[in-house]
């Protein structure tokens, strides 16, 4: 066995011991969220030298030869073990490796999967897992039906993860854009949107994302005057352009020179790939033209400007785009990211907004403040913005329906009054993505919450009912006030008491017991606060 030889972040260890924690529960098909630049692929590398450790061969699938090479280096770079490799002439069948880095196109060929035994490996892990879902891939992992299974993703898109919880049962770990930014691991991101009205209402949709060959006629007559506008925001920056056709790719790159840009193209068909990759990250071009082709697996830290001209719907795609520019790198203080006034039919495209809201309400909103700026916008910054003003309006929408549900004779409380009451964004804004969450509230379930005071008949899913369940075993550890003294003390008028402590609000609900159960005439309840401010409680 090599000895090890890259120590983990802190969110590695966390990520590769909750994957390992999911298998060991029995969800052996589970999930992990990293986002692009923060070393997804060492993460999985030191998990499959665990596997191997146990005496598993594991099968490292991928769709593209860039990234079975990436992570055969970054095995033998994390873990210093080779790796055998299945893709075209190459088998790893005979081969003393344990750790295989295999082609989900070689791999899904009947011949080829007949001559591996279905237990041959123990452990697959699907780099990019966001095409789990195809034929392909699934054609693989029906073979090897009884491996354990980590997907690896750079998105948690709810869209996406809707999806992928038809094949994964769980979510073993997210490390979050915003997260990894604040502890210093990927540069900032500013986002500026261009007053630059690009109409898209006459392309097509295809495989549920616009239709490439429609995006490259509609943006073809605003090429000239994007290269005007980058010459007036970017002319100093090292910049990756992603655009739908490689025809158009080498239109912009065209105009982009005449503008005075430093600018080359690259495809899969260029034979001197390598040596404009190379000198792009060296500085002798300044802009990089590409259609799609260096979306995943591509890393040059330099680049701090990304202008997206393949407008898309799917938040992984665009997640992967922007993340070309995450990397850190000396000198570099953030990525600028410049957005377009695309116009379409519906609110369904895809703006620096949804690389970190988990709401569409926050991302429209978001999205919008962005355009009235005018500058370049801290997109944390904004997404704090945006939900502020977003809770606000909610708020308000909200307190007729709350004051009709404080006077209802009831003995449980809605669990939305509970939401609101303590606050909790998160759960009011939760939606479901595995099989399990989908359905309804078990028995067991439902006891429970009846039993804490929580309307069972409005919980919709289970996946629902154990995230309200986790929050009550939270707040009773915390020595927070509990769904039924909330219900009781905001029916009398009392707001916000689930963010009171439970001792504050025991007191004066045994004051007003003593008091006939009527508030006594000292207290206005609207303006009735307990002794210890929420500020002082446990986070």
């Amino acid at each position: 066995m090599a000895t090890a030889t890259m120590d983990l972040r802190p969110y590695q260890v966390e990520s590769k011991n909750a994957i390992q924690a999911e298998w060991a529960k029995g969800n052996r098909r589970t999930l992990l969220v990293l986002p692009t630049g923060t070393g997804k692929t060492i993460v999985f590398s030191k998990l499959a030298e665990d596997c191997v450790r146990d005496g598993e061969r594991v099968l490292i699938l991928a769709h593209r030869g860039e990234l079975l090479e990436q992570a055969a280096d970054k095995l033998n770079q994390a873990t210093g073990l080779g790796c055998a490799v299945e893709k075209a002439e190459e088998t790893c069948l005979d081969s003393w490796f344990r750790v295989v880095v295999g082609s989900v196109q070689s791999m899904m060929r009947e011949g080829r999967l007949a001559r591996f035994d279905p237990e041959y490996f123990g452990t697959i892990i699907v780099d990019e897992a966001h095409h789990v879902l195809s034929e392909s891939y699934q054609r693989v992992l029906r073979h090897f039906d009884g491996a354990k299974v980590l997907g690896v993703t750079a998105t948690s898109d709810r869209g996406d993860m809707r999806n992928l919880g038809e094949y994964f049962e769980s979510l073993a770990y997210e490390y979050t854009l915003p997260k990894a930014i604040r502890e210093g691991y990927l540069c900032p991101i500013k986002a500026q949107t261009i007053p630059l009205r690009l109409d898209l209402t006459s392309v097509g949709v295809q495989a549920g994302d616009f239709k490439t060959s429609d995006l490259g006629s509609a943006l073809d007559p605003y090429l000239h005057q994007i290269a005007e506008e980058m010459a007036e925001h970017c002319l100093d920056r090292r910049t990756l352009v992603f655009l739908p056709l490689i025809a158009t790719s080498q239109k912009f790159q065209t105009i982009l020179a005449a503008k005075g840009f430093r600018a080359v193209e690259c495809n899969g068909e260029s034979r001197d790939r390598s040596e404009v990759l190379r000198d792009f990250a060296g500085g002798k071009y300044d802009v990089l033209t590409n259609s799609a082709l260096l979306t995943e697996g591509y890393d040059c830290p330099p680049i701090d400007c990304i202008v997206v001209l393949r407008p898309t719907k799917i938040r992984s795609y665009y997640s992967q785009m922007v993340g070309r520019g995450t990397r850190l790198y000396p000198g570099k203080d953030h990525l600028l990211l410049l957005d377009f006034l695309w116009h379409t039919e519906r609110h369904e495209l895809c703006h620096p907004a949804h690389l970190i809201c988990e709401s569409d309400d926050v991302a429209q909103k978001m999205t919008a403040n962005i355009e009235e700026s005018g500058c370049p916008v801290d997109i944390e910054q904004a997404e704090r913005e945006a939900s502020e003003d977003v809770v606000e309006a909610r708020e308000q929408a909200l307190a007729q329906k709350l004051s009709e549900m404080k006077r209802r004779k009831r003995a449980l409380v809605d669990p939305l009054q509970f939401e609101m009451s303590i606050q909790a964004e998160d759960l009011a804004g939760y939606v479901p993505s595995f099989g399990w969450e989908m359905g309804p509230p078990t028995e067991k379930q439902v006891g429970a919450l009846e039993k804490a005071g929580i309307l069972p008949d409005e919980v919709e899913s289970a996946g629902k009912a154990s995230k309200i369940l986790d929050r009550l075993s939270i707040r009773r550890i915390e020595g927070l006030t509990t769904p039924k003294q909330i219900r009781f003390l905001e029916g009398r008028g009392f707001e916000h008491v689930g963010q009171w402590r439970f001792e504050s609000a025991k007191g004066l609900i045994d004051r007003i017991a003593s008091n006939g159960w009527r508030v006594p005439r000292d207290i206005d309840p609207s303006k009735y606060t307990p002794a210890e401010p929420a500020e002082a409680w446990p986070a």
